[in-house]
């Protein structure tokens, strides 16, 4: 009994039965990641029309324009978040009650 090989086809998702030698061919683009290529960038613009379409560019555009991206923020909203939640936790001016809210309205309203 001879041993029979099947590789799935990527389009139509059916298995295909390959000869004994086949050797599949790896797709040069299948092994292109975001963490060690420029692919993303490909064609990008930003929205003045200026080239960004590889990182050196992209970097270069930022820093002439004073812009940054969201990751520079990380430890600063992780800070806000840590005070926020201290704020509404703690006694130091933080949990607001229903009470509050109500004696805030009654003012507002002269009630």
């Amino acid at each position: 009994m001879t041993r029979r090989r099947f590789i799935q086809d990527r389009n139509t998702l059916e298995l295909v039965e390959v000869a004994e030698g086949y050797a599949q061919l790896v797709d040069a683009r299948a092994c292109d990641s975001a963490l060690w290529g420029d692919r993303s960038y490909d064609g990008l613009r930003a929205t003045d029309g200026t080239d960004i379409s590889s990182r050196s560019k992209h970097r270069a555009y930022m820093r002439e324009n004073n812009y940054t991206t969201v990751d520079d923020f990380k430890d600063t909203w992780a800070e806000a978040e840590q005070k926020r939640n201290e704020y509404r936790t703690t006694g130091r001016g933080g949990a607001v009650t229903r009470e509050d809210i109500a004696r805030a309205l009654a003012r507002q309203l002269d009630i």
